[in-house]
């Protein structure tokens, strides 16, 4: 999860190298960019933070990404594999070259969500296929609504495994 099956553009790397390294902490990726239905300079690329000081972790988020304290919302998480309520805060960032989902957690969730995040790496060549489809719908036809396309790719996923949906709470 510290590296991406999926490359990176040579700016990204950049980018993220030195976030990674002025936090002074590990990012890990999950989500697209861990799967062959990930589109360059389309796809977000989602990254979990953890940390031991959430609050100071967003305070050099905000100084390195120029950005204010109330883009960051504050979520809380049911996950599916032990039901265990888990608090954090999402960053949907996007510039010039990047656009990116953080989520920074207490490091006290680490085990749990990383493994909940990998368990999604492998999917069926159905649901690939599907997640393609609908990725051309919206990114490059631009016929499906972001909100159906949100929707669709959860349900997708999901189905590949049987579960139910995420319980999220944006506080």
């Amino acid at each position: 999860m510290e590296t991406t099956k999926n490359q990176l553009t040579p700016e990204q790397k950049k980018f993220l190298n030195g976030l990674s390294n002025y936090l002074d902490t590990k990012l890990y990726y999950y989500g697209s960019i861990q799967r062959p239905d990930y589109i360059p300079g389309k796809s977000d690329i989602d990254i979990d933070i953890f940390t031991d000081n959430e609050h100071s972790t967003i305070a050099k988020l905000q100084h390195y990404l120029h950005i204010k304290k109330s883009d960051f919302k504050k979520i809380v998480w049911e996950v599916r594999r032990n039901n265990k309520l888990t608090k954090g805060y999402k960053l949907k960032f996007k510039n010039d070259f990047i656009n990116a989902e953080f989520a920074i957690y207490d490091e006290k969730y680490k085990s749990y969500i990383l493994e909940e995040h990998t368990s999604k790496f492998i999917l069926p060549f159905y649901c690939i296929w599907t997640l393609n489809i609908l990725k051309i719908l919206y990114y490059q036809l631009h016929i499906l609504p972001g909100t159906y396309y949100g929707y669709l790719k959860r349900k997708t996923i999901n189905f590949a495994f049987g579960l139910d949906d995420d319980k999220f709470v944006i506080l």
